[in-house]
């Protein structure tokens, strides 16, 4: 199989049922939100510390006698002095207990950042395996999570340490070349640099194809990096285009991501470069490693175009929303209730501060964009809602994390708000839209992690789980539509309407 004919399979895999592939890469989105669960334990450890201790009152104490408003001045010296004022008081939060719990806290996040990313990548390739075999992918994903998230994480690791060895023998001929002479020194860090770029290259290319070597051979890490640098020994054309492609997706999503940082709009490259960008590498490396090993049985493209694809997907999407609100009311008042809850012990939690530091909704929205405006609020709302709902996949704790996060947040900058007429009035119009959609990706988190669990105990077939999965998918396409509607709403209307009367 050539190239082209490459590109044009994983076009049609795809776009036939995405739903069978897609919500592994949703999944994928979720890594920070299952991560910084370790970080939130260790923050309300920390609280507990300082409440328990008095530590908390006597800052309390400390602040209430003291203007914490910053100096409205670029004057170094000035910042300088404020801090320093602030400080005495701060200090009975600083405490070896808090540090240690801290540490504790960040190097757990850090091991389920990587652990969670292992587990997830080896879904989503197992899942395109299959699909390229003409399988159901969410049953093979779900499969390969528990079954080859170790040789992932293998390679993930061998393709660090090679780098990091790489560095170091570089870094170690350069200084030596410098102790000797320093003109040595110089053409030595230029050798290291050519023939560093060379070999890093040459590693990332043969690592680029090992996740599929280990789906398509059942391999083992160190099978499927020798698999993999066979593939490219033997067709360096097709590697040297996949490379050839990928480069050239980094480099116009990263200049699309540029663009729209700078208007404001950054957060929909994100998105699109989780749930569309990286599938479609990852369907194309398979396709040229299945093909090598003759394991690919391509599929014919969807008979209806794209534009009636999109159609009916949307309209699915809405008829599975609709659905999953009217059979989930339990999960739903949980959400909502954890939600308002975070709420207000973010409102209360900021209540010291009240007056000496402030919010303005006013000041946020100048230099408002609203085209760019709408298309950053709904890409950055609809990929929150993802990794909430996707999160509730590791036994719902990620989900309500989330859903209290962002409640704790929005209730903090309410109570700092120095216009709450304002405020209010800005939310009012997107919110009845927004809000809801959040609590409901929060419902919908709750009911894969009861599904992950009771699958997990035996109690539940993988293909129910894989059921729940894609149901799951359309449920969140319907909430991607009703979050457009907000973000609309919230670029075009709700910074403007109340300014002649608030």
């Amino acid at each position: 199989m050539d190239l082209s004919s490459a590109v044009t399979t994983t076009a049609a895999t795809l776009r036939r049922r995405p739903g069978d592939l897609l919500p592994f890469y949703f999944l994928g989105t979720a890594v920070p939100v299952i991560a910084r669960v370790g970080l939130f334990v260790a923050l309300a450890g920390v609280y507990l510390h300082v409440e328990l201790t008095g530590r908390l009152a006597d800052a309390r104490e400390g602040l209430a006698d003291l203007d914490l408003t910053p100096p409205d001045t670029q004057d170094p010296e000035a910042m300088q002095a404020w801090a320093e004022s602030v400080e005495p008081a701060l200090s009975p939060l600083v405490s070896p207990t808090a540090v240690l719990l801290l540490a504790a806290g960040t190097l757990v996040t850090l091991l389920l950042a990587v652990l969670a990313y292992a587990a997830i990548s080896a879904g989503q390739l197992s899942a395109v395996a299959a699909r390229l075999r003409g399988r159901r992918g969410l049953t093979a994903g779900i499969a390969g999570v528990r079954g080859r998230w170790i040789s992932f994480l293998g390679i993930y690791v061998a393709e660090l340490l090679l780098w990091a060895g790489a560095a170091l023998i570089g870094a170690a001929a350069v200084a030596v070349g410098f102790l000797v002479n320093p003109f040595l020194g110089a053409a030595v860090a230029i050798a290291v640099l050519l023939v560093g770029f060379v070999v890093l290259l040459a590693v990332r290319v043969v690592f680029a194809f090992a996740p599929a070597a280990i789906v398509v051979d059942d391999a083992s890490a160190f099978e499927a990096i020798t698999g993999s640098g066979g593939f490219v020994r033997t067709n360096p054309a097709d590697a040297a285009g996949y490379l050839v492609i990928t480069i050239g997706v980094l480099i116009g999503t990263a200049s699309a991501a540029s663009a729209l940082a700078f208007l404001g709009a950054g957060a929909i490259v994100g998105l699109a470069s989780a749930v569309v960008v990286a599938p479609a590498l990852d369907v194309l490396k398979t396709t040229l490693y299945g093909d090598y090993r003759d394991a690919v049985v391509p599929v014919p493209p969807p008979e209806s175009g794209p534009i009636d694809q999109i159609r009916r997907g949307v309209r699915r999407g809405w008829r599975e929303l609709l659905a999953f609100v009217r059979r989930s009311p339990g999960a739903h008042v949980v959400s909502i209730a954890v939600g308002v809850g975070f709420g207000a012990l973010g409102w209360l939690a900021v209540d010291p501060l009240a007056g000496a530091v402030t919010t303005s909704i006013e000041s946020r929205l100048v230099g408002h964009v609203p085209p760019a405006a709408a298309v950053n609020f709904f890409g950055n709302n609809w990929a929150v809602a993802i990794a909430t709902a996707t999160g509730g996949v590791a036994l719902v704790v990620p989900a309500l994390s989330s859903i209290a996060f962002n409640g704790f947040a929005l209730g903090a900058t309410a109570a700092l708000e120095s216009n709450p007429v304002a405020l209010v009035a800005f939310v009012l119009p997107h919110g009845v839209f927004e809000l809801p959609a959040l609590f409901i990706s929060g419902a919908l988190g709750i009911r894969l992690g009861v599904v992950s669990w009771r699958t997990f105990r035996g109690r539940l077939s993988r293909e129910a789980f894989a059921n729940a999965l894609e149901n799951a998918f359309w449920v969140l396409v319907g909430l991607g539509i009703v979050l457009g509607v907000a973000g609309f709403i919230e670029g075009f209307v709700s910074p403007y309407y109340w300014r002649p009367f608030v």
